[in-house]
Order: structure tokens, then C-alpha cells, then sequence
């Protein structure tokens, strides 16, 4: 194939990598076929192939370089003058992007260089302790808010370090997912103290140089526990904390480079906005996350992110959208063997259910909705979180909107004060309420309903 004498756009790349992805190909064979048809060098088509901008392959040789003084050090700006042959790497960042690719200096097109490019080291053991700048959690529980910044910020900067071995992997990735079993009816609180700690020590082990599958796997995890903790402060409340913390948990996910983890956490990103506004950007990072599952297998994430997706367009007020999605969700999710019950990142049946119920609830086809939750509430174990009152609480909306205004709102009430006082946060208030703002007329002015919002309005701790 001849070459073009312009390179195509990026977009013409992104496509032929995907063609190449679903078909089951390598990163190799799609910076082949865009280095062809595309008219690039084969070192930006191995970039290209791996769905990366400048910054993020930088970024990602500077990881796997190390903070060592002698180390080289790569800047998007010189990846592309590489990437355009206006300069030449030097020998040692020549065997860092041979390492970075899995590639050899002809297949990256940097000539037939003598060169032996060094199989990745044994992983260093770090004997765990606190990282560098990771604040000390024993911290007193009226500092865990300065905890909570200070954490992030150490782990945004450990995310350009790190190393450990196979074994202390298996054991740290055993517990995280005994801890997103837990997470599904531990109070976000409580939960908190327990992420950072699991946090810690992952950072702990992000101090040296380290191998690229061990640097994949720590990210990852990263990805997961900062997920959990922006989930837990928007549970919470603590809007500006959380928004921070899926801010760290989307930089690790793109780091790791796992398509299916990046649209986890874009999806779970989603509900700030839902819960707190605006529901424009709810639409917009549910709708990002299902485009990222798009031409791949069906996934548990995929039925999650069209079904966030639905929810959100159902209270945007877009009817035929979020009918589409909704079925879209129910459809993806009959494609799927059994999802984990226990799982924080599972998406059973009763967790799509919750979601159908949003969406029909907002749409005021309370009949349907109801059928949702009924199922949905079958489902759920004894020891639980927040989510069988959320389909109560709109199991109340429904009866709202059918003018049952004393009913809605004693149902409503009797949700609020059953919930055990750590799980009664201001996402279950906001709920509650909202039971309050459909009501039509001078229903909203009755007795029961003046008694909700007097009961929503008490603190913390004096029911």
C-alpha cells in the first residue's frame, strides 16, 4: 500500500486500532497497519496503536525510566520530534522506548542499531512503609479531612513511581477485594479509614523502579481504592473531596491503560454529578464510559455505564433517550454470565434494577418502577448499604406522583429512621426529600409531609 503524502488524522489511526483490537490483534500488528495506511513513523504508530496522546506516553516512559539521576528523562516534545525524525534519541532513551513498546529499534524505525535492549529486571521488594509525603494515618479524626487531601496528593505523586513483587501483588489485590465486599454495607465513614490505610500501603510499594506489568497492577489497584474513597465522600457530602478524588482515580485508570477499569471509574464519576448536579456532566461521563465499552464484548460495565446513562437522561428529562438506553442496559446485561453479589464493582441484577427504577421513576411510569423495585428488593441480602432505602425512597416518589401525598411521604419517613444513623448521609437526605419536591399542589404543605422535612432537618445524632 502506498503511503499518503499527508498523515491521516489521529481518528483514522484510533479506528484501525480498534478494527485490530476486536479481531483479537496485537499492539504490534496495529502500529503496522497505521504506520501503512496512515503515512506515520512507526514510532508514533506504536503510540497511535496504543491509543496514546504525547503526554501520556511521555509520562509513561518517565515511570518506567525511575527518578534515578542518570535515568532519561522524556518530554512530550521531544517524543515528537522522534515521532517526526527531526531528532534522534540517545542510546539510553533509545533502549527506554524499545522497553516502553516491547519493541526493537527497527520495528520502532530508529535504524539497525547494535543495540540489546535489557529484559525488565526482577521487581525490588520494598519493605512496606509510609511513602514519601504520605501523611500518617493515626491522624485524629478532626484532621481526617486534611488526611484525606494530603493522601491524594501523595498518591498522585507516587503514580510516576513504584515497584514490588508478584507475591505482595496477589496479597494486596486478595485483600482490596475482601475490602469491596465489605464496602457494599460498611457506613462510607468507617469505610474511609480503611481505604486510606489499604491506600498506604499500596503507595508504599510505588517508591522505586519497577517493571511495567507491576507498575499495570498498582495503578489498577489505585484506580479501585481512590474510586471507593471519592464514592464514600459523595456519600458523605464532601462534594469538593470527592470530585478530587475521581480526579485521582481517572489519572490512575488511564495510566494502567485498562479500557474496561477507565470506563468503570468514568461511569462511577457519573453519580456526583447525578446526585449534586449538574446533570449535563452526569449525561456526559456515563455517556463517555459506554462509548469505551462500545465494539468490545459485552461487560458488566457496559450494562452499568447505559444504565447510569439512562437514569441520568430520565431526569435530564429526555424521554426517547432514556428509553433507548434503558433497554440498551437490560439488553447488554441478558448477555452476561452471573456477576459477583459481593463485589463494590460487580453489577448484579438487583443493582441494575436500582438503576431501571431511577430511570422509570423520573420518567413518572410509576407502575413500571415499581415493578423494578419489587424485584430488586428481593434480591438484597440482610447486611446491606443504602441501596434498598434509595428504592423505598423512590418507591415514595412514585406514590407522590400518584397523588398519594400522606402515603409517599410516611413511607419516606419510616425509610429514614429504619436506616442505621451512619448509613443516614446526604445522598439518603437528598432522596428523602425529593419525595417533598414532587408532591403536586398544596400537597406539600399537609401534615405528614411537614413532618418529613422536620425530620430531615434534625442533626445528626438526635433521633
Amino acid at each position: 500500500m502506498t503511503a499518503p503524502t499527508q498523515p491521516h488524522k489521529p481518528s483514522c489511526a484510533k479506528r484501525i486500532r480498534a478494527e485490530i483490537v476486536a479481531a483479537g490483534g496485537t499492539a504490534k500488528e496495529a502500529a503496522r497497519a497505521i504506520a501503512d495506511h496512515c503515512g506515520v513513523s512507526p514510532l508514533r504508530a506504536h503510540r497511535l496503536a496504543r491509543g496514546q496522546t504525547l503526554d501520556e506516553a511521555a509520562a509513561g516512559m518517565r515511570l518506567l525510566a525511575g527518578s534515578a539521576p542518570s535515568a532519561p528523562k522524556v518530554e512530550r516534545n521531544q517524543l515528537g520530534w522522534w515521532e517526526t525524525g527531526t531528532r534522534a534519541p540517545r542510546l539510553p532513551t533509545l533502549e527506554l522506548l524499545c522497553r516502553y513498546y516491547e519493541a526493537t529499534p527497527l520495528e520502532l524505525g530508529l535504524g539497525e542499531l547494535d543495540v540489546t535492549v535489557a529484559e525488565p529486571s526482577s521487581a525490588i521488594v520494598v519493605r512496606p512503609g509510609t511513602s514519601d509525603g504520605f501523611p500518617s494515618l493515626r491522624a485524629a479524626p478532626d484532621s481526617l479531612g486534611e488526611h484525606l487531601d494530603g493522601a491524594r496528593r501523595a498518591t498522585d505523586r507516587t503514580l510516576a513511581r513504584g515497584s514490588t513483587s508478584p507475591g505482595q501483588l496477589d496479597l494486596l489485590e486478595e485483600r482490596l477485594l475482601l475490602m469491596r465486599g465489605e464496602y457494599l454495607y460498611t457506613p462510607p465513614a468507617e469505610m474511609l479509614a480503611q481505604l486510606l490505610l489499604e491506600l498506604g500501603e499500596v503507595e508504599s510499594y510505588s517508591q522505586e523502579r519497577q517493571t511495567t506489568s507491576v507498575h499495570v497492577r498498582l495503578t489498577e489497584m489505585t484506580a479501585v481504592l481512590s474510586t471507593l474513597i471519592a464514592d464514600s465522600l459523595m456519600k458523605l457530602g464532601d462534594i469538593r473531596r470527592s470530585r478530587g478524588w475521581y480526579e485521582t482515580a481517572r489519572n490512575a485508570a488511564e495510566e494502567s491503560g485498562n479500557v474496561d477499569l477507565r470506563a468503570r471509574v468514568k461511569a462511577q464519576a457519573a453519580m456526583l454529578p447525578f446526585y449534586y448536579g449538574p446533570l449535563d456532566a452526569a449525561v456526559a461521563w456515563a455517556r463517555e464510559a459506554r462509548l469505551l465499552t462500545m465494539h468490545r464484548r459485552p461487560s458488566p460495565t457496559a450494562a452499568f455505564a447505559t444504565a447510569a446513562e439512562a437514569r441520568a437522561l430520565a431526569h435530564q428529562g429526555n424521554v426517547a433517550a432514556a428509553r433507548a438506553r434503558a433497554q440498551e442496559a437490560q439488553d447488554l446485561f441478558d448477555r452476561l454470565p452471573p456477576s459477583p453479589e459481593d463485589d463494590a464493582f460487580g453489577f448484579p441484577a438487583r443493582r441494575l434494577m436500582l438503576y431501571l427504577s431511577g430511570t422509570y421513576t423520573a420518567l413518572g411510569e410509576s407502575s413500571r418502577a415499581r415493578r423494578f423495585q419489587e424485584q430488586a428488593l428481593a434480591l438484597y441480602p440482610t447486611r446491606t448499604g443504602i441501596d434498598p432505602a434509595l428504592l423505598h425512597l423512590e418507591r415514595a416518589i412514585c406514590l407522590a406522583h400518584d397523588r398519594s401525598a400522606t402515603e409517599a411521604c410516611e413511607l419516606a419517613s419510616a425509610t429514614y429512621l429504619t436506616l442505621p444513623e451512619p448509613h443516614r448521609t446526604p445522598i439518603v437526605g437528598a432522596r428523602a426529600r425529593r419525595v417533598i419536591e414532587v408532591l403536586p399542589g398544596a400537597n406539600a404543605r399537609t401534615r405528614a409531609a411537614r413532618e418529613l422535612r422536620e425530620l430531615l432537618e434534625l442533626p445528626t445524632g438526635t433521633m
